[in-house]
Order: C-alpha cells, then sequence, then structure tokens
C-alpha cells in the first residue's frame, strides 16, 4: 500500500503536523488544512498534498459534524457549498495549468485585510445576500482545488457577521465537511487519487480523531471572546504565509 519512500522520516513530521492542525480544527471548527498545506506540500509535492488533507479531513469532518447539525444555518451554508464544489473544476484546472503561488497571495491580501479590520472592531452588520454568498463560495471552491486553502475567503465573510461563536463553528464544519467531500471526488475522477494516499491517511487518522475530541472540548469551555480571538489569529497568520510563501 505505501511506497517505500513514504515510511521514511516524512511520516514523522506529518504526524507530528497532524497532530497540532487536529487541535486546532477541533477548537476553531476550521485551520487544519491551512496549517498542513505548506507542510505536506513539502513533504509530498503540491497535488499530493491536496489528496492526503482531502482525505484526513473526512475523519474529524464526521467527528465534528453531529454536534454541528443543532447550530448550521442551511439555508446560508449549502448554496455557497454547491457553488463551490461547482467551480472546483476551474480549480483543477488552475493547478494543472498555472502556479498557484500568485493566486493565493492575492487571497492572502485580502483575507489579511478582512481580518485586521475585525481585529480593530468592524463587523458587517448588514444582510448576507445570495449573490455575496455564491460568490464566496465559487472564489472559496476554486482555491480549495487549487491549493486546498479554500477556506480564508469563506472565513472571513463569515467571522464579519454578528452571528455567535457556535453558529459560525457548526457553518465551517458543515461547509468543510461537504466541499471536502467534493474535493475527493473530483481527484478521484482526474486520477490524483493514489491507494497509499488512502493508506497514510489511515494512519494519519487516529491523531485527527484524539486532537480533535482535545479541540472540540476546549471549544465547549471558551468564551465567545476567545473564540473570535484564536479564529481571527489564525486568519491573519494564513494570511501572512500566503503573502511571504
Amino acid at each position: 500500500m505505501f511506497p517505500a519512500e513514504v515510511l521514511d522520516e516524512r511520516l514523522i513530521y506529518a504526524l507530528a503536523a497532524a497532530c497540532v492542525a487536529s487541535l486546532v480544527r477541533g477548537f476553531a471548527g476550521f485551520g487544519s488544512a491551512m496549517m498542513l498545506s505548506p507542510i505536506f506540500a513539502i513533504l509530498y509535492g503540491p497535488t499530493n498534498m491536496i489528496a492526503l488533507i482531502t482525505l484526513s479531513e473526512l475523519s474529524i469532518s464526521a467527528q465534528l459534524l453531529p454536534g454541528a447539525m443543532a447550530h448550521v444555518q442551511w439555508r446560508f451554508v449549502s448554496p455557497m457549498a454547491l457553488v463551490a464544489v461547482i467551480c472546483m473544476p476551474l480549480g483543477i484546472l488552475i493547478l494543472v495549468s498555472v502556479d498557484p503561488v500568485i493566486l493565493t497571495r492575492v487571497i492572502a491580501a485580502i483575507v489579511g485585510v478582512f481580518a485586521l479590520s475585525m481585529v480593530w472592531g468592524w463587523r458587517y452588520k448588514g444582510e448576507k445576500k445570495l449573490s455575496i454568498t455564491v460568490g464566496v463560495g465559487a472564489l472559496s471552491g476554486t482555491m480549495m482545488a487549487t491549493t486546498s486553502m479554500g477556506g480564508p475567503p469563506v472565513l472571513a465573510y463569515m467571522l464579519s457577521g454578528p452571528d455567535h461563536a457556535a453558529t459560525n463553528r457548526a457553518n465551517i464544519i458543515v461547509y468543510y465537511a461537504f466541499t471536502g467531500l467534493g474535493v475527493l471526488g473530483l481527484m478521484f475522477w482526474h486520477g490524483f487519487l493514489e491507494w497509499w494516499h488512502v493508506g497514510l491517511a489511515i494512519i494519519i487518522t487516529p491523531i485527527y480523531v484524539i486532537g480533535g475530541a482535545i479541540g472540540s472540548r476546549g471549544f465547549r469551555a471558551s468564551s465567545e471572546q476567545l473564540y473570535r480571538r484564536v479564529a481571527l489569529g489564525i486568519l491573519l497568520v494564513v494570511a501572512l504565509f500566503g503573502l511571504l510563501r
């Protein structure tokens, strides 16, 4: 199931990174793919990175979904996730034909501006219009299939509003679950998914499950203010990384 080169020292780094990422994902509902993408891209290459992260994310999505169902806003999340999946083939086209670093830097700059404005106290108080929601979903889906970092535009959009932490977290968890399945199906269709990806994801899964459970427990004991600080902090780190990578 594994090529010989996979069972080397890279596995140690991959497991260590997954441990930290799963804690963040369990607490905030997001952040793991953003943390793992640069590390896995260096260890295994960009295309393998997307397959490995998407497979690994499925386990923690299944773990977090039951607790999110009571708080999710389906009328908001459903159209955004659907459009994101529809736009993923464009992301695959970019992945195989264009350097995704340029696109990542543009998105990182936008996310950084949003995150900084929210740190300074700005919040979007208007209605989340369908046109804006669909546009954010389209951008996210394209980015997700290109760099596995499709979350930042969606997260900036969600966190800029007045919704409570539990609602934001639930929306994010459900969005990642459905779009993750979309990415996985697209990777399989284009022949980018290999058996060793599945095997390595199985090795990572226990780390994800344990870390996700610990992170979820931390969220239940946290406050609205702490959640917002952690979420915005993750966005700022991701934006900085995207600009400097």
